[in-house]
């Protein structure tokens, strides 16, 4: 008989945290997960990258479960390629609290993510992708963003920290939208009361999964509420202080599998009888 699962749903964050810095999985993540999914487990991906910039990154999984997108504010279902669940960002909020931010800090750049499975990215001049990697259309003025639904608002200052913007933003912003701070300059702006938890949450009850079920991997204070929704949260070792701080146990950074480090010694007995 195989031994009983440490934690039957594993919550990992991408950028940062299951991904290294070039946007890859290594050998050794990809088997730890593999392995204790074939034991039982369910992954998830709970990310900040909208739908359309999560699907490749599922494929190489081989995931065709669930994943939450948008900052919690996207469920989306990678077999049927589908939203099962989206909150949009109202547009007039969104111009309203950039206008707010702007005020006390002067000029910021902007960007958004658009709702749906094929949303875009676009970004208005001067703004630059935090990851390269990651497609965008560049807009010519600001009002161009908001052409269609968006899911968040992405904002970078030229000289502010992340920490200063995110705090400024926070102060301003109240309930017109929830801040966070997701990577290095990535400071956004997602509907009022949406965060990971609220999207991780979601998708545990799809599984009839819930918090003890639940251990969650990430490195930014994005993830601080679905730390606080979990069982137990494990922060990389490249993690931002905050999220240090409220981390049950701080693992091996991104670059070090560190999401295979506590997989392997958690599920040790499974592993074991999984390679055997």
């Amino acid at each position: 008989m195989a031994p009983p699962i440490a934690y039957s749903l594993i919550a990992t964050d991408l950028d940062g945290t299951l991904l290294r810095g070039d946007d890859t999985l290594s050998d050794r993540t990809l088997d730890a997960l593999g392995r204790v999914v074939a034991a039982g487990a369910q992954h998830l991906v709970v990310t900040g990258r909208p739908a359309p910039r999560v699907r490749p990154l599922l494929d190489i999984l081989g995931s065709t479960g669930l994943a939450v997108c948008g900052q919690g504010a996207q469920l989306y279902d990678a077999g049927a390629d589908r939203l099962l669940w989206s909150v949009t960002l109202d547009r007039e909020l969104a111009e309203t609290a950039l206008g707010k931010i702007e005020a006390e800090v002067g000029q910021v750049y902007a960007a958004v993510d658009q709702d749906g499975v094929d949303g875009l990215t676009l970004i208005e001049p001067g703004y630059l992708m935090p990851h390269p990697t990651l497609p965008a259309v560049r807009v010519r003025r600001r009002d161009d963003l908001w052409c269609e639904p968006i899911s968040k608002v992405l904002l970078r200052h030229p000289t502010l920290s992340d920490d200063e913007l995110a705090a400024t933003a926070r102060a301003v912003v109240g309930s017109l939208a929830t801040v966070t701070m997701s990577g290095p300059g990535t400071v956004e702006l997602q509907p009022c009361g949406i965060t990971k938890a609220t999207g991780l949450a979601l998708a545990a009850e799809h599984l009839s999964l819930g918090p003890r079920e639940t251990i969650a991997f990430g490195d930014m204070p994005n993830d601080i509420p679905m730390f606080d929704w979990a069982a137990r949260g494990v922060a990389m070792a490249n993690a931002h202080p905050e999220l240090k701080a409220v981390a049950d146990e701080i693992t091996a950074s991104n670059e070090d599998d560190g999401i295979a480090v506590v997989l392997e010694r958690l599920f040790a007995d499974t592993l074991t009888h999984i390679t055997r």
